[in-house]
């Protein structure tokens, strides 16, 4: 059952959170996540609750709008856990499932129930016993910074006006409160002043105490984890200290990840998350696998900016200054992605370009951290911003077979080697467009050489960099798109690689 402390333990915990050593979920260290919009996934053959047997929804196959429902469900997701099993899959992120009025369910009505249109409270729970007899995890989203105009408490409000017992739960500026009509002002605080979306009174110790206690209340459900939307917008003090004590004494190995764009230091010293979305991992990948290829007019916002395109001397430079920011034990936790729900799917992105793409991935499944496959990626699915990056998963009939299979060898290229998992990441030559870097652990250890320009490349690796008389350098063990020579010579390991290639070879 869920612990609840009175804020003296709380405070006990929280010290001692700050005086520990930092640790992090073994289990994510060695995963491979799949992010799945349960709306567009799949429409399961098993029937969600009653009420929800005959909505009207828009066609499957039909282009996303911003409001309409495709009505994937739960049910459908269990239905492809055979699927991504033999894909290497063995974690998943499920973007928001609670009750909402809205497809991607971000504007939360009831944080203890699941929507009915994806299954109910039984879709999930059958989903946790599938994917747990499969050994994979399941993290879903928790939306804390705001709720919705449906969530009962500020209902209650929009009823009954200064009367409602609720009124501190939100931050209410003045009367009468406008929640649909823009021609009038608000007067109530909502996220990135979305009317849709009022914002919590996180410093009101009810609702602090009640986020807390769905937070733990999944945990003790048997979820695997969070993932915690603009958890930066939350000011209130030690807020997210104290859901991490109190969601670690449920599940030690519960997996916290925030969705931060920006740099994650005051949230990574080990006492908050666990690891957060890795957008900064993101930019210097795709602005150096993509360059200018790069199609700037599917991108928005400035929080999100892989560009202007980056050598392979200043992706390096990105790549340390990243890997320096924080412990050593959130690195290896980090959840580290090419595009979400929020971005143009990398392949629209890349115009198309599917060398520059898996560039892209190989870089991204040698990177310390957990690579996390959008869902549809894998099966060449593109898509420009929302809502067209969230296009319905493709039937078989129309997978790109060579990309599934590429995802595929990756992903065991990944499982199969340790150093990958918990290794070393260091940088041992860049030249040009041509990076080279090498992932160890104990005896084991992989160089990965990329070449993300048009034109073949040759880098010398001598022997200050590389000890040749310990050393066997055998096939590649992993290449994408051509092929990349090693000879040795006089002056060291001399590499020849082929235009927007790359290769991973096992150093003996």
């Amino acid at each position: 059952m869920p612990h609840h402390y009175d804020r003296v333990n709380i405070n006990k915990l929280l010290t001692r959170t700050r005086i520990t050593m930092v640790t992090t979920p073994d289990w994510v260290k060695k995963a491979v996540f799949y992010q799945i919009f349960p709306d567009r996934f799949a429409i399961g053959q098993q029937q969600a609750i009653a009420v929800a047997q005959q909505p009207k929804l828009e066609p499957w196959e039909a282009p996303p709008t911003v409001q309409g429902y495709k009505g994937g469900n739960l049910w459908g997701v269990i239905e492809h856990l055979d699927y991504l099993q033999d894909s290497g899959i063995t974690a998943l992120y499920l973007t928001p499932i609670f009750q909402s009025a809205c497809n991607h369910r971000y504007h939360t009505h009831d944080y203890y129930q699941v929507d009915p249109l994806l299954g109910g409270n039984e879709a999930l729970q059958a989903l946790l016993t599938q994917a747990h007899r499969r050994e994979m995890k399941v993290v879903l989203d928790g939306v804390f910074n705001h709720a919705s105009r449906g969530f009962y408490f500020f209902n209650d409000i929009l009823e009954n006006g200064p009367h409602s017992p609720w009124l501190d739960w939100f931050h209410i500026e003045d009367w009468p409160l406008s929640a649909y009509d823009g021609s009038l002002p608000a007067n109530y605080r909502g996220w990135v002043d979305l009317r849709a979306l009022p914002q919590f009174n996180h410093d009101h110790p009810d609702v602090r105490e009640y986020l807390m206690r769905v937070g733990e209340y999944w945990i003790a459900q048997g979820i695997d984890g969070w993932r915690l939307d603009v958890p930066d917008c939350v000011k209130a003090e030690g807020f997210w200290q104290e859901f991490r004590c109190r969601v670690k004494a449920i599940n030690p190995e519960a997996y916290i990840v925030g969705e931060i764009w920006c740099d994650a230091s005051p949230w990574l010293a080990g006492d908050q998350f666990d690891g957060v979305m890795n957008y900064r991992f993101t930019e210097p990948t795709v602005a150096f696998a993509i360059g200018d290829r790069l199609q700037k007019e599917h991108l928005r916002g400035e929080e999100y900016r892989p560009y202007p395109a980056l050598t392979a001397e200043a992706y390096g430079e990105r790549i340390s200054q990243l890997l320096q920011q924080h412990p050593w034990e959130i690195q290896l936790t980090q959840l580290n992605l090419l595009n979400s729900h929020d971005t143009a799917r990398l392949l629209t992105l890349a115009n198309g370009d599917r060398p520059s793409v898996n560039l892209a991935l190989l870089l991204m499944f040698t990177f310390p951290g957990a690579p996390c496959v959008y869902y549809g990626d894998e099966v060449g699915l593109p898509g420009e911003a929302d809502p067209d990056c969230r296009r319905v998963f493709p039937a078989k009939t129309d997978w790109d077979l060579d990309c599934w299979e590429f995802y595929r060898q990756l992903i065991a290229l990944r499982h199969r080697y340790q150093c990958l998992q918990l290794g070393d990441y260091k940088i041992i030559a860049t030249a040009g467009m041509g990076y080279v870097f090498q992932r160890q652990y104990g005896d084991e250890t992989l160089m990965v050489a990329v070449n993300s320009g048009d034109n073949i490349i040759e880098i010398i690796l001598s022997p200050d960099i590389i000890n040749l008389d310990k050393i066997d350098i055998a096939e590649p063990v992993f290449s994408a798109n051509g092929e990349t020579v090693i000879d040795r010579n006089t002056a060291g390991l001399l590499l020849t690689m082929a235009p927007q290639s790359g290769a991973a070879f096992a150093i003996i």
